[in-house]
């Protein structure tokens, strides 16, 4: 078997991470302009910031582990206050876009647009300057490492090229940051964000349970990262806060697991394999 380990703090054998997309409102008026005048649709978004955010800020609490969310420019402005709460426990805020808006590849002057715009707002509202980037939807385009060089971003969670961090490298050849990838198997949403307009089924938590530590076990064989995704107004629901405390309690028995952020995990693997 090839040796795929990462040399974790402490000789912890796999980097658990808890990562909440924070979209709110976002997540919908992205997909659908137009939603921005269907106050149902929107009350999912609502739903995130108003009961989600501070039932998952309990229950980490209570649990004793930090994560991270990635939070868009937007939400930091209409969210302050639930930015706040998420920096108050300690928990990293990253960078997700300003709107939410998907990259295209076709419009890099938009893609700089919503960099800029939305590092503007999470350091104007609550004073983050956020050192990882994770793009909306997992969309990419071939300028999004070199608008990650030129905001020194310390690490990026929009690939899925690995398990385990990888250094990405710039189109003129210099180093970029530390990938942290991640994977929709570990996404909440494939297994229940639904809307009208989007009709798909939604998921047992059993489902849910059975994919995400049939996951965590054989990466927890190879000796990797399991980058968990979960968004508020998905994984906040209330079956759904049980789940994530039952998940944490479950990986707790496995020894050698680091519950970490993405921070943490970027400079334990810079540390560990490229001496830095």
């Amino acid at each position: 078997m090839i040796d795929m380990r990462v040399n974790w703090p402490n000789g912890a054998r796999i980097a658990v991470m808890l990562t909440f997309d924070f979209d709110a409102e976002t997540l919908w008026t992205s997909r659908d302009p137009a939603n921005a005048r269907r106050p149902g649709t929107l009350s999912q978004g609502t739903y995130g910031g108003r009961v989600a955010v501070p039932k998952i800020l309990e229950t980490l609490r209570e649990a004793g582990v930090k994560g991270t969310f990635f939070v868009p420019g937007w939400t930091a402005e209409h969210w302050t206050d639930r930015v706040e709460m998420i920096l108050k426990e300690g928990h990293e805020v990253a960078h997700h876009s300003y709107s939410h808006r998907w990259i295209d590849p076709d419009f890099p002057d938009q893609e700089a647009e919503e960099m800029e715009k939305g590092l503007e707002a999470l350091k104007r509202t609550v004073g983050v300057v956020p050192k990882g980037y994770r793009s909306p939807a997992g969309e990419t385009s071939d300028n999004m490492i070199r608008l990650l060089q030129k905001h020194n971003f310390l690490y990026d969670s929009s690939l899925m090229a690995d398990i385990n961090p990888y250094r990405l490298t710039g189109p003129d050849g210099t180093p970029g940051p530390i990938e942290i990838p991640w994977h929709w198997s570990l996404d909440d949403a494939v297994f229940a964000l639904f809307s009208i307009r989007n009709p798909r089924p939604i998921f047992t938590n059993g489902h849910i349970r059975e994919v995400w530590q049939d996951e965590f076990r054989e990466i927890y064989r190879w000796g990797g990262l399991f980058d968990l995704v979960m968004h508020p107004q998905v994984s906040g629901r209330p079956s759904r806060i049980a789940l994530l405390r039952e998940m944490i309690a479950w990986m707790r028995t496995f020894p050698g697991v680091w519950f970490a952020t993405g921070t943490e995990v970027a400079e334990a693997w810079a540390k560990a394999h490229e001496g830095k």
